[in-house]
């Protein structure tokens, strides 16, 4: 478990190359809300943003979770306790008015970062006007 990365993947990564070269500033791996002992890959606090590019495996995609072969109650377990913390973690953010942006590791950087940009730049209008 340790060798596997909480922040910094490559999805990550590519996804915040593609928003700074569109002059978005973000902080990464940051909590949004200070009571949640929980972190957002990407976060844009003055819009209200969390952005999440969960994981596969880790996060039980429909199109590419594959159940493990050992030990398959724990993992099986672990997954479906990180989906429900998910679902928890985006209904707190919500209702402390928060916009939570979810995707896949194997979404498309490119599309990822144009919602992403698409949504902050609505909000910040929004937040200004």
């Amino acid at each position: 478990m340790q060798a596997i990365r909480s922040r910094d993947t490559k999805p990550e990564r590519l996804v915040r190359k593609l928003l700074h070269a569109q002059g978005l500033r973000y902080r990464v791996a940051a909590k949004p809300l200070p009571g949640l002992r929980r972190t957002a890959d990407i976060v844009f606090r003055p819009a209200k943003v969390a952005v999440f590019i969960d994981g596969c495996y880790w996060h039980g995609c429909p199109e590419h979770y594959v159940p493990p072969k050992t030990n398959p109650g724990y993992w099986s377990d672990k997954v479906a306790r990180n989906m429900a913390r998910d679902r928890d973690t985006d209904e707190q953010l919500r209702a402390a008015g928060w916009t939570v942006l979810r995707f896949w590791e194997h979404d498309p950087a490119e599309e990822c970062a144009v919602k992403i940009a698409a949504t902050v730049s609505r909000l910040r209008k929004s937040r200004e006007g």
